[in-house]
């Protein structure tokens, strides 16, 4: 018998149908993966096992028993656990207080606060964590750990049914192998996991059954490795699936200027004599293992960071990038896709429209007021351009699925015509068929004539997408990949320093 049983499920928001008669069947001691784009549905269906929202209609059964959850603690003490892929910390506060937050271990009426460390420090081993130290601030820690952390509070509450929502999207390479091996030791202690993720390899690596959702209906389920990866796809987005990368254009003349040159940047020990060259037209790279100084990198170029040492150079010209307002400049056009689309590149309570329009509102005013036709204008471009799935630009950006939330995030800065478009890991998070679209949009942008520095954790949107790789190490340049060069063994013995070091700028047969 299923230990968990949805049938019938719908739940409207609105004029919106998020979810339409869904089925769904989990057993203790198997994961289950559930598949679909970014506003299929999913993480209303887990947002209703975890109860967070009712549902309108249906039926849900745990044990065989009839049950709906009236909030998530009731969720939680029926035995179930969830991980959604924005994170529930609180910033300010230890690793042990967000891990026993809901739960806090007590002596004499107060938190005891060293069987709250035994409980983090349990936790945190359980989820292959052992590294993190239960008393430093989740402020402090990079978004991988304190992914990490976030899975050592769900499996603290000693759940029967964990649910993951792209709970690896965030992680390092290491601790993705990690997870791999703790899910798979928690289905043979019987735990029942619904895992939901993006990554095909992801899935074909620990799913045992997989239920795809299309549209807000369950389309299909099927036991792991029946299909192939196109097959799912197709399923996924209700079309045929072509070709996932664009193909690259020629590569630009070499004689022009690069729209930028950076000579020697350095920051507080995080970077390292960084110097290369990117031309109008390129798309490049920049791999290696997480935490190696490429999120910094991107930062000191927009201005964020302070005390960086070197030079910059736009189309030849020294510039001083002061801040994120001089990057802007129409002389430099420079713009950054942040890591964090929900805290770092959306205002989630504002509308579509303002959160399109905030960059380039200097653009759309005239002495100090804006012009709403032109606003309105701009923005309905936008949002055919990157066929953003909203009722209305006047709805909340927080209403958006995930998917569309990053393209607003790439459409606000698209609003600025940007010469130079730096990216961190844009595609975190979303799914095969948005992927496919931001990388047509990029290819199209640099055949337009922007320069574009991408850096992402996916291997293969580095070899699929960047005409050249830069592979940093330690905060610095270690190699540079170009054209057939850039594989998949190339960006990890790269990424791990293993033999030679080609610095940027040498012959490209070094490269192959």
């Amino acid at each position: 018998m299923s230990l968990l049983v949805m049938h019938g499920v719908s739940k409207r928001y609105g004029g919106v149908r998020a979810l339409q008669g869904a089925e769904l069947a989990i057993q203790a001691g198997r994961i289950h993966a559930v598949l679909g784009e970014n506003g299929a549905g999913k993480t209303t269906l887990i947002k209703i096992m975890a109860g967070v929202v009712a549902p309108d209609e249906g039926t849900m059964l745990l044990d065989g028993r009839p049950v709906w959850f009236a909030s998530p603690a009731a969720a939680h003490a029926a035995g179930i656990a969830c991980i959604f892929q924005e994170l529930s910390l609180i910033p300010d506060l230890s690793v042990a207080d967000n891990i026993a937050i809901s739960n806090p271990p007590r002596r004499f009426g107060l938190i005891d606060r060293r069987a709250q460390r035994r409980m983090a420090e349990q936790a945190l081993a359980r989820a292959g964590a052992e590294d993190i130290h239960p008393l430093a601030l989740v402020k402090d820690l990079s978004l991988s750990r304190r992914q990490m952390v976030e899975i050592a509070k769900a499996l603290a509450r000693q759940p029967r049914i964990l649910i993951l929502d792209e709970a690896t999207s965030a992680l390092t390479a290491a601790d993705v192998m990690k997870i791999y091996a703790v899910l798979k030791r928690l289905r043979g202690e019987g735990l029942a996991l619904v895992y939901i993720s993006h990554r095909m390899h992801e899935i074909a690596e620990l799913a045992d059954e997989c239920t795809v959702f299309c549209n807000g209906k369950s389309v299909a389920s099927y036991a792991a490795g029946t299909k192939t990866d196109n097959e799912v796809v197709e399923l996924m987005i209700g079309r045929e699936y072509s070709a996932v990368f664009p193909p690259r254009a020629p590569r630009p003349a070499g004689d022009a200027a690069p729209r930028l040159e950076l000579r020697h940047l350095g920051w507080s020990g995080r970077l390292d004599d960084v110097s290369l060259e990117l031309h109008a037209g390129e798309v490049i790279g920049l791999g290696g293992l997480d935490g190696q100084g490429q999120r910094e990198l991107l930062l000191a170029l927009f201005g964020v960071l302070r005390g960086t040492t070197g030079e910059v150079l736009i189309d030849g010209r020294p510039v001083a990038i002061g801040g994120p307002g001089d990057a802007k400049r129409s002389d430099i056009g420079m713009a950054l896709i942040p890591e964090d689309r929900k805290t770092e590149g959306l205002m989630l309570p504002m509308s579509v429209r303002d959160n399109l329009s905030f960059a380039a509102l200097g653009r759309l005013s005239k002495f100090g007021v804006v012009d709403r036709a032109a606003e309105q204008v701009a923005v309905e471009r936008i949002v055919k351009l990157l066929a953003i799935r909203t009722d209305g630009t006047d709805l909340p950006a927080g209403s958006l699925s995930g998917g569309n939330q990053q393209k607003l995030v790439i459409g606000k800065w698209l609003m600025m015509a940007p010469r130079i478009l730096l990216l961190n890991d844009p595609t975190r998070g979303i799914d095969v068929g948005t992927k496919q679209e931001i990388y047509a949009l990029l290819r199209e942008l640099a055949e337009a004539g922007a320069a574009i520095l991408f850096y992402s954790t996916d291997y293969d949107e580095l070899v699929g997408c960047c005409d050249r790789v830069l592979v940093m190490y330690d905060g610095a340049i270690r190699r540079e990949l170009v054209g057939a060069g850039i594989t998949e063994h190339a960006l990890i013995s790269s990424a791990l320093n293993i033999g030679d070091e080609i610095r940027v700028g040498t012959a490209p047969a070094a490269h192959a």
